[in-house]
């Protein structure tokens, strides 16, 4: 996965030192109920697409974008869906986050799966019963987007 410019130049002042970052998540469907998936390339499994959030940018939008970027679908923004901190992560690199994910339902409106050829080794629709093998956290996601309600979901 590309490091944002933004991220480096911060990086190479604060060097591996913990970040707080926004991220943002679309999990998005289809008029069949299906949900959109991508394998990621950095470790090889199966998510939700999304991102960091760059200054300066909306979260609706961004995700819009990182969909758009990482599956070649087009998407929009229906609601808030869940509001959740993650604990630290250490990347190989050394590097620690610790990210807040704001992840959005979205509805697909036109595009096609594609593989960029740089985030995702492979783009697909998939039913929420017969979903690939993929993290607690990811599927905990899908679940918040589907549940009928108007309201995020959040720890208290």
């Amino acid at each position: 996965m590309p490091v944002p410019d933004f991220l480096r130049e911060l990086r190479s002042q604060v060097g591996h030192d913990l970040l707080p970052l926004v991220g943002v998540t679309g999990v998005v469907f289809d008029g069949a109920g299906r949900v959109l998936l991508h394998r990621r390339s950095d470790d090889g499994r199966w998510a939700t697409p999304g991102g960091i959030l760059e200054p300066g940018e909306q979260p609706a939008p961004a995700v819009v974008r990182e969909v758009r970027e990482e599956t070649g679908v087009e998407a929009v923004v229906e609601r808030l869906a869940s509001v959740l901190g993650h604990e630290p992560h250490t990347y190989p690199n050394g590097d620690r986050v610790q990210m807040l994910d704001l992840a959005f339902r979205c509805r697909a409106v036109g595009g096609t799966p594609t593989v960029d050829g740089d985030e995702s080794l492979d783009v697909g629709w998939f039913d929420r019963d017969a979903l690939p093998p993929m993290s607690v956290r990811i599927t905990d996601r899908i679940d918040h987007a589907a549940a009928d309600r108007s309201e995020p979901f959040y720890v208290a």
